[in-house]
Parts: C-alpha cells; structure tokens; sequence
C-alpha cells in the first residue's frame, strides 16, 4: 500500500508541472489564439441559436442540410436586398457629408482662433499689470541701489505656441495616421465574420462531431452532469438571441420613426440602422448611437441638436422601462455590473467583437456554476438566503413594516 502511495506522487506532481507548463503556453499564444477563439464561440453561440428552428423544419425535411440551405439562401438574399437598398442612401449622405466638411472644419476653427486671440491678449495685459507692480514695489522700498534691470523674456514666436487650434489638428493627423491600424483591424472582423459563417453553416449540417468532441474530453462518470450544463445552455442562447434581435428591431425601428422628421427619409434610415445594430452593445451601445446624429444635428444648427437629445432620452426611457423588461425579462437575468465587466474583458480578450459574447458568457457561467457548484455545496441555499445575507453584509436595516 505504501508503495503504491509512493509511486503515486511523482505522477501527481508532473501532471501538475505539464498542466502549468500547457497554461502558461496558452497564455503566451494566446494573442494569436483569441481570434480562433473568438471565432468558435460565435460559431457555438450562432449555431444553438438557430438550432431550434432547424429541428422544426428538420420534423418536415427529414435532415438537417436542406434546412440550412434554406436558411443560408435567406440571409444571403436578406443581406444583398439590404446592401442594395441602402447603397444609394448611403452614397448620397457620404457625398453630402464630404460637401459639408470643409463648412464643418471652418465654422470650427472659428471660435478656436477667437479663443486663441482673446488668451493672447490676456497674456499681454497680465504681463503689463505685473510690471507695474514690480515698479510700484520697487520705487516704494526706495531701491537705495541702482540695479540693472532684467529685460522682459522674449516673447515666444507665435509659430512655437502650442494652441488650441494646433493641438485639433495634430488629433486629425494622430487619427488619420491611424488609419492603417484601422485598416487591419477591419480586415480581421472580415475574416472572422467570413469564417464564421461557413463555420455556423458546416455546424448546422452536422453538429454531432462537434459537441461528441467536446463531450470526449470529460470524463465518463461527468456525462451526465455535463448533458445537463449543454442542454441548459440550448435552452437560453436561443431565448437570449430572440430577444436582442427583437430589442434591435423595435430601438432601430423607434430612432427611424423619430429621426424621420428631422433629418429625412434617407439619413433617418441609417441611424436607425446604427441604433438597431449598436443594440447588441449592452448598456453603451445606446450611447455610441446617438453621436452620429448628435453630429449631423450639429450639421443642421438651430434648435436641432436639442430635438435629437430629447428624442434619443425619449428611446432610452422607453427601452429602459418598457421595451428591455418586456422582451428581455426572462432571457438574461444578470447584474448589470456583471455584464459591463465582462464586455471589458472579452474586448480585452478579443477586440472589438468581443461585446458580442460578453452578455451570453455571463449567463453560460451562471449556469456552469449554478451546477457544478451551487448544487454540490449549496443545496438548500436559495436566492432568498442569499439576499438576506448580502443584507446583513451590509448592515442593512429591516424595515418596521416587516
């Protein structure tokens, strides 16, 4: 027995050493492993997504590869119809936009060089007043000894003056100068986009290796535990896409209908098509789609940008209090703060795309946990306990009505 023991621990301790020496391998490739990654998860995340709809039409087909050539013709034919009809619009608002720049760029050097001007006199006259106080103070002491005077600093040349407008125009520089990074980045989203969708479209003709793959590398005894995370998981991930692209849907369609009377048809159409993708950001997304028509209204002056802030407050209020709770209520039950923390790290993690997986994972590790853990070491803990506790944590009051 002992012997056993013995040999036992030599073997324990290089499964530690191979399993550290396999961790910090991934953590030094992991920048040109997180695009694989990345790509992957969406292609898991895509294919759960539209497996419900594949296995009813499946009961009708008898496969599952006609199914997904019905549905890969439709959102190919959906993405041309949608790039025809908005190719116009969006050349017309591109040349209009590249017309207005030189207005925009003059109108905005104007109140940079006033301000310029009114802090070089300003200068000047401070200058002034502290001479004529050295002077008062000087002659009031008597100045019993004649002293050289210091002669003033030279004036530093206008051309050396770091201003406000010059610091605009080194920005546009910095970002035009930007541009190749820009660039590659782009051209990485393609690549993971294109690699996506025949990942997403091979998935869906045959899923069976790709999820016996993944059950192969747990053990046997934790098959059964393992069925009951990945059945709980195709349950959500369709429920949380239905929502977000009914959420994208009713905010994009609610910013064209809003915009519509301000800016036009044409313009009005491309915001809300900002707004309804920019959705899928959680949380910031509304953010981010309001700057393009806070610009444009801008363009438009008056009273423009103050109609297009109240109607992006007007969305959000709806969203916040109407829309969200009634679409998303019983889809993605997690902390705001959670979800916000996890779209810092996957973007961390995997660029820009990242904010696409950021709220699924919250939930998919809410589920690995609630399994793995909670049963197993917190079985008659309910989420009733738990807020109780974080209450006395806290050292929160009961109020005197309880």
């Amino acid at each position: 027995m002992e012997r056993r023991t013995s040999e036992a621990k030599p073997r324990s301790i290089a499964v530690y050493v191979i399993l550290g020496a396999a961790l910090l391998a991934f953590i030094k490739t992991f920048y040109l492993l997180s695009p694989i990654i990345l790509s992957f998860l969406l292609i898991l995340l895509v294919s759960l997504a539209i497996n419900p709809v594949i296995l009813r039409m499946r009961a009708l087909t008898g496969g599952r590869k006609i199914p997904t050539a019905l549905i890969t013709v439709g959102l190919i034919a959906c993405i041309a119809l949608l790039g025809w009809a908005l190719f116009g619009p969006m050349k017309t608002s591109i040349i209009k936009f590249s017309e207005s720049l030189p207005d925009y760029w003059e109108r905005l050097q104007k109140p940079l060089i006033k301000m310029e001007q009114k802090a070089v006199i300003f200068e000047k006259k401070l200058q002034a007043e502290v001479r004529t106080e050295i002077a008062r103070d000087e002659s009031a002491e008597g100045a019993p000894e004649t002293r050289p005077r210091t002669p003033p600093a030279p004036a530093t040349p206008p051309e050396e003056q770091k201003s406000l407008r010059s610091n605009l125009i080194a920005m546009f520089q910095g970002v035009l100068g930007s541009f190749t990074a820009v660039a590659v980045n782009g051209v990485q989203i393609l690549v993971v986009l294109v690699t996506v969708f025949f990942g997403v479209v091979f998935m869906l003709m045959n899923p069976h290796p790709i999820v016996g793959g993944m059950l192969s590398i747990i053990p046997e005894r934790h098959h059964n535990q393992a069925l009951v995370i990945l059945q709980n998981i195709g349950r959500f991930v369709p429920t949380w896409a239905l929502a977000t692209v009914l959420g994208m849907v009713t905010i994009g369609t609610l910013v064209f209908l809003l915009m519509w009377p301000i800016f036009g048809f044409m313009d009005a159409l491309i915001l809300g098509m900002t707004a309804g993708v920019l959705e899928a950001v959680p949380y910031l997304g509304p953010i981010f789609s309001a700057m393009p028509a806070l610009l444009l209204a801008f363009g438009e002056g008056g009273m423009t940008p103050l109609w297009v802030v109240l109607a992006y407050i007007a969305v959000q209020v709806l969203e916040n209090n109407v829309i969200l709770p009634f679409i998303m209520a019983r889809s993605v039950k997690v902390h705001p703060l959670a979800v916000i923390f996890s779209m810092l790290l996957c973007v961390t993690a995997f660029g820009v795309l990242g904010v696409l997986v950021a709220t699924p994972l919250v939930a998919i590790l809410r589920i690995v946990h609630h399994e793995l853990f909670r049963k197993r070491f917190l079985p008659s803990v309910t989420d009733a306990d738990l807020n109780r506790l974080a209450g006395i944590a806290l050292h929160e009051r009961k109020s005197v009505g309880k």
